[in-house]
C-alpha cells in the first residue's frame, strides 16, 4: 500500500515509516501546503491535514496530531504542544515552559496521539494512542524529540525518560507506536474486507447467464 504522510516533521516520518512497515510512506510533496492546525482536538487537526494531502496527491494520506497533556494544567498544552511557548518556539522552549508551569506536587502527564487514514474517495479511519507518565524535574537523554527529555513513562518503571530509551523501547510504549499498531490492524481489516467484496462481485458475475 502506498500513502503520503501529511507532515513536514522528519522525526515523525522516520518513526511512522518504521512503525507502519507494510505501508510505503512517501514524504509530502514540497508544493502541497498544509492548513493551519486550528482544531480543538488532535483528531480534528490530523483529519484536516490528511484530507488536504489526499486531495492534492490523489493518494491515501496518513496524518497524526499529537501532544502532551498535564493533569495539573487541565490538559494543557494539548493541541498547542508544538507551539506552547509561541508560534515559532523550539522544542526546547516549549519543554522549558511546561517544566516551569507544572507544579511539583502534581507532575502527571500523558502523551496523546490521533492517527488518521484518509482516501481520496472519502474513506476515513481514526485511531488513538496514549502513554501515561510523569514530568521529570530535569531533562535527561539525547534521543527522541519534543518533550521526550522530561517525559518518564509509567510502563517501564525504571525512571528513564523517553529520550533515554532506544528506538525499539520507545516504539513499544509510545503514544504514536500504539496508534500506529492500531492503524496497521485497521488497514489490514480494510484490505481483507475489500478483497472479500471483490471476490463476491466476481462470483456473482460468474453466476450470471
Amino acid at each position: 500500500m502506498r500513502a503520503v504522510l501529511a507532515t513536514r516533521n522528519e522525526h515523525k516520518l522516520r518513526e511512522l515509516s518504521e512503525l507502519l512497515r507494510r505501508v510505503d510512506l512517501e514524504p509530502l510533496p514540497a508544493d502541497v501546503q498544509l492548513p493551519p492546525e486550528t482544531g480543538t482536538t488532535f483528531a480534528d487537526n490530523a483529519l484536516v491535514k490528511a484530507r488536504v494531502a489526499a486531495i492534492a496527491t490523489g493518494l491515501p494520506a496518513i496524518a497524526d496530531d499529537s501532544g502532551i497533556e498535564a493533569a495539573a494544567l487541565g490538559g494543557a498544552p494539548g493541541v498547542w504542544s508544538a507551539r506552547y511557548a509561541g508560534d515559532d518556539a523550539t522544542d526546547e522552549e516549549n519543554l522549558e515552559k511546561l517544566m516551569r508551569e507544572v507544579p511539583p506536587d502534581d507532575r502527571r502527564v500523558s502523551y496523546v496521539c490521533a492517527l488518521v487514514y484518509v482516501e481520496p474517495g472519502g474513506r476515513e479511519e481514526i485511531v488513538h494512542g496514549r502513554c501515561d507518565g510523569v514530568l521529570a524535574e530535569e531533562q535527561r537523554g539525547s534521543g527522541g524529540f519534543g518533550y521526550d527529555p522530561a517525559f518518564v513513562p509509567d510502563d517501564l518503571g525504571d525512571g528513564r525518560t523517553m529520550a533515554e530509551l532506544d528506538q525499539g523501547e520507545k516504539d513499544a510504549i509510545s503514544h504514536r507506536g500504539r496508534a500506529a499498531r492500531a492503524l496497521a490492524r485497521r488497514l489490514e481489516d480494510l484490505q481483507d474486507a475489500d478483497s472479500e467484496a471483490v471476490g463476491r462481485r466476481i462470483r456473482r458475475r460468474r453466476r450470471l447467464p
